[in-house]
């Protein structure tokens, strides 16, 4: 039974954190995209924090709702969930927000105006930032902010699952990073979404693209360091929290 059930839990736990990035970057990138001028930088961080929250609750259940390779790698270092599993989130993450860039771009291009070379909701420090941060500061800040991001994530879900009011924090603690952090360099604490747009928007928001990942990668393994301290291992997980294709179970009184 086992064999012909896993196949399908790998597919939707991968075709969810598929869509969950696609999604992420198309609403949540769109709307600084496409009317950033009209709802400022309050209204961007609430489309990102109110796409997470709808995507926590529709994904949660099924993938974990990651839809960011930094909270994967937090879950992976917390033993949440294997390599291999984080491998294929990775992968989906990335194709994801590659394709989620790909349609906002379309989009973009029908906006007569609208420029998107160097732009397109990408991250940037120096001149690409609104108050000129400059390197290290947006260096410490994406592992900041992405510190608190993954932290608040582990802190509320049991193992892999987003059950009950998990969700909730969730959503709020991603449009609080971004209310700080837009005005310094536009917001990463994901690198899946901040490689989508840049490859559409080439120049600069290449050049300094290394930077929106290796922070954030830093910033997730932090907080899963921190998060083992501060909550220590419980002595049993929930039997709704085995979502993880390649996990392996616990029984009673168990920890995997």
């Amino acid at each position: 039974m086992e064999t012909t059930e896993t196949p399908s839990v790998v597919t939707r736990t991968v075709v969810s954190e598929f869509l969950g990035t696609l999604l992420l970057v198309f609403f949540a990138v769109g709307s600084a995209v496409l009317a950033g001028e009209y709802i400022g930088t309050f209204g961007i961080a609430l489309a990102f924090g109110f796409t997470m929250l709808a995507l926590a609750y529709a994904l949660g259940p099924i993938s974990g709702s990651h839809i960011n390779p930094a909270v994967t790698l937090g879950m992976l270092l917390s033993r949440r969930i294997t390599p291999r599993t984080a491998v294929e989130y990775w992968i989906a993450q990335i194709l994801g927000a590659i394709v989620g860039a790909a349609l906002l771009f379309l989009v973009a291009k029908q906006v007569p105006g609208l420029q998107t070379h160097a732009a397109f909701g990408t991250n940037g420090w120096g001149d690409r930032s609104a108050v000129h941060l400059n390197l290290g500061g947006a260096f410490v800040a994406e592992i900041v902010m992405t510190f608190l991001f993954v932290f608040v994530v582990l802190s509320v879900t049991h193992r892999v699952a987003v059950i009950g009011f998990d969700g909730l924090p969730i959503g709020l603690a991603l449009a609080t990073v971004h209310l700080i952090g837009i005005p310094l360099d536009g917001t990463s604490v994901n690198p899946a979404r901040s490689i989508g747009p840049a490859l559409f928007a080439g120049g600069a928001a290449i050049t300094q693209l290394w930077l929106f990942i290796v922070a954030p990668l830093i910033g997730g393994a932090i907080a899963a360091v921190v998060h083992q301290v501060t909550h220590p291992p419980q002595e049993q997980v929930l039997v709704a929290d085995q979502v993880s294709p390649h996990e392996p179970t616990a029984g009673p009184g168990e920890r995997v």
